[in-house]
């Protein structure tokens, strides 16, 4: 048997204590909505902060954001319909995600308590969804959003990880070799915890976001937001080209603001979380 570095295994169990502290440090609610339940956790007070993950994620693609934005709002992250804990949707639609996303978010804050919303990349489009319909979202944040149906470029071809489950070692050289290629651009920030976080949470994803995501749609919704608006890309975002894609997005909405965060790749707010969360804390103030 091929056993793993002493160093890698300490940077493990590093990332296992961190993820198990910040389960710890919030609070964890179970809500019931539509025929199923969706699991959300919060931390902090004040006006809330709703913060939506991406496909292939989990609320823990928050996890180097959640500390540092509580302090100064209550911050409410779910996994979403089909993600992490929380049931999935019984049609696999967007309609249906939304649906029991929305439900269980009326009924933890009420229906016309005004929030503002974040979304990463999937979530970036189901916060636009939500942002267009609901009373009360005075600020939309979006990260790396899908949904714009423009060009991708990827840096290398994503690898079939479920051919693996089963085999550690080879799963943990599949979720490296495939964050790089599709969410952080530096190989040192592919640490421990990115793994840990990035493999359970594909380890547990029922819902296929990936037709969603590039169909498009994401314009038309701008349109409709009437809350401000600020977008944040990496500059070596593989889902995206930030230059080209942040004026024609701008031209959706009459308040938005755009930045391009160098030297990160798509998961922006992991790889370059100081920057974020000042930027965040800066456009939600």
């Amino acid at each position: 048997m091929i056993q793993m570095p002493v160093r890698a295994q300490n940077d493990e169990q590093a990332a296992d204590e961190q993820l198990a502290a910040l389960r710890r440090l919030t609070q964890r609610h179970v809500v019931h909505s539509h025929g199923g339940r969706v699991v959300w956790r919060m931390l902090g007070a004040g006006r809330p902060l709703v913060m939506l993950h991406g496909g292939h994620g989990s609320w823990l693609h928050w996890a180097r954001n959640i500390e540092a934005l509580a302090a100064q709002r209550s911050v409410w992250v779910p996994d979403m319909p089909g993600y992490g804990e929380s049931d999935a949707p019984a049609d696999a639609t967007l309609a249906s995600l939304l649906q029991r996303l929305g439900g269980s978010l009326d009924r933890l804050l009420g229906p016309q308590t005004p929030i503002d919303l974040a979304g990463f990349s999937f979530g970036g489009l189901v916060a636009a969804h939500l942002a267009a319909v609901r009373s009360g979202v005075d600020r939309l944040a979006l990260l790396g959003a899908a949904g714009h149906g423009g060009a991708r470029r990827p840096s290398a071809p994503l690898i079939a990880w479920r051919d693996v489950v089963g085999d550690a070692a080879a799963l943990r050289h599949v979720m490296r070799h495939n964050l790089l290629a599709h969410m952080l651009h530096e190989p040192d920030n592919v640490d421990a915890l990115a793994l840990r976080i990035q493999t359970d949470a594909c380890l547990h994803t029922r819902f296929r976001s990936k037709s969603i995501s590039r169909a498009g749609g994401l314009q038309a919704l701008l349109g409709r937001v009437r809350g401000t608006v600020r977008m944040a890309w990496g500059a070596h975002d593989s889902t995206a080209t930030p230059e080209v894609l942040a004026p024609q997005l701008a031209a959706c909405h009459p308040n938005v603001g755009c930045v391009i965060v160098p030297s990160a790749g798509h998961w922006v707010q992991y790889e370059s979380a100081p920057a974020v969360n000042a930027m965040l804390r800066d456009w939600l103030a």
